[in-house]
């Protein structure tokens, strides 16, 4: 039996409670007592946000001078395997934070960059270096056009159009009526060196868009990605469409001569003719700002028989390519945009065949005031089914 009674022992308790507040007098190790209080810190740190400084009196560690903290925590991530964290990062929904979680560390840059399939390039010294495919393996769709120009960073004056916006410098009204000059444009030698490291770099390519690039370019990139399907090409001349046979699966294709303002190149019948002949799978296919006449458009009408869409936009053919629209057999959709004229030599009604597949006639801010090219053009297209009409001038009963 203990000698003590009940009311000595809260006694005693109590007093051990309280003698916690008071200050210790005893004998401690004082550096095991700072070993303790930097862990503290340490633990303390991922919620309060702030590192508490280090007091004067605190002598400097063995370790080396001023270690990050960040540095002593562990990375749960590293337990994840590559496969895992990027199935993660597939379920975010927003690019912004795809972007934001690159930054984390540089494993995480090259997890995010392997889900990146679109990009507009704006730095062509990116894609010269060959950061571009290392960093963006798995590119689907490429836009290199604003990186074709050369441009004014800090210039308040931008101009935007359907594929490409770039900056201009105040001497803009001094280039002749354009609004780019010739020199600020990537010279070709240039362009295809920049297209030959894309192509061994991004072998998976789906889509692209390119400006100025020569024979030497398109063969590279047709010999490197054959599962291209879809292509932009813009300020391209004749001879520089012979190495688009290589294309085995090109499908869709935009083709720009010259667009009003920003530069002006040269296709002709030469060009179309080539283009019909190395692109025979064609299923849809964009002339704008191009030259011609009836032997260009009859071409392609013989050689790319798939050929289902055929759009003209601001041509500047010559009179009677209306009647070649005949030879494209298997034509459902065809679109005339932003067109001054229609045909200004159509010829005899009696020459006018139409399209025998044609559904769908789409006419887009055109100039309809000649009335003669307007009703060869209804002559053709005689077998529609539909008819759209947008934004378009001189349109009566007449026609």
């Amino acid at each position: 039996m203990s000698d003590r009674s009940p009311g000595c022992d809260r006694r005693i308790s109590r007093q051990r409670r309280l003698s916690w507040c008071e200050p210790f007098s005893g004998e401690y190790d004082e550096e095991a007592l700072k070993n303790v209080i930097r862990k503290m810190r340490l633990l303390s740190f991922p919620n309060s946000g702030s590192i508490t400084p280090r007091s004067e009196s605190e002598p400097e560690s063995e370790t080396p001078s001023n270690p990050s903290p960040l540095s002593a925590l562990p990375d749960c991530t590293a337990l994840l395997s590559d496969e895992l964290l990027v199935k993660v990062f597939e379920r975010i929904s927003e690019r912004k934070q795809l972007l934001s979680n690159s930054l984390v560390c540089k494993r995480w840059c090259s997890l995010c960059g392997r889900l990146i399939e679109s990009i507009r390039l704006l730095d062509w010294e990116f894609l010269e270096s060959g950061r571009l495919a290392y960093r963006f393996p798995n590119l689907v769709d490429v836009n290199i056009l604003p990186a074709s120009i050369r441009f004014e960073r800090n210039s308040g004056i931008l101009l935007s159009t359907e594929s490409f916006g770039v900056y201009l410098n105040s001497s803009v009204l001094e280039n002749d009526g354009s609004f780019v000059r010739k020199l600020d444009i990537l010279p070709s030698e240039r362009i295809d060196g920049g297209v030959r490291i894309l192509s061994e770099g991004c072998k998976n390519l789906r889509k692209i868009s390119l400006m100025n690039v020569g024979e030497e370019g398109l063969t590279f990139l047709a010999t490197e990605c054959e599962m291209l399907q879809e292509m932009e090409l813009h300020n391209c001349g004749d001879f520089a469409l012979r190495g688009i046979h290589r294309f085995q699966n090109l499908q869709i294709l935009k083709l720009v001569g010259r667009l009003s303002g920003v530069y002006a190149s040269i296709v002709s019948d030469i060009g179309m003719t080539i283009l019909a002949q190395g692109c025979r799978r064609l299923l849809k296919l964009e002339l704008m700002g191009c030259e011609g006449s009836f032997d260009g458009i009859k071409a392609i009408g013989m050689c790319c028989e798939m050929l289902a869409e055929l759009t003209i936009c601001s041509h500047r053919m010559e009179g009677g390519w209306l009647s070649a629209l005949s030879y494209c057999k298997n034509l459902k959709i065809l679109r005339i945009k932003l067109c001054k004229y229609i045909d200004d030599n159509p010829g005899l009604d009696e020459h006018l065949r139409s399209c025998p597949m044609l559904e769908e006639l789409h006419l887009s801010r055109c100039q309809l005031r000649f009335k003669h090219g307007v009703r060869s053009l209804f002559l053709v297209c005689r077998a529609i089914t539909g008819l759209v009409v947008e934004d378009c001038w001189g349109l009566d009963n007449g026609a």
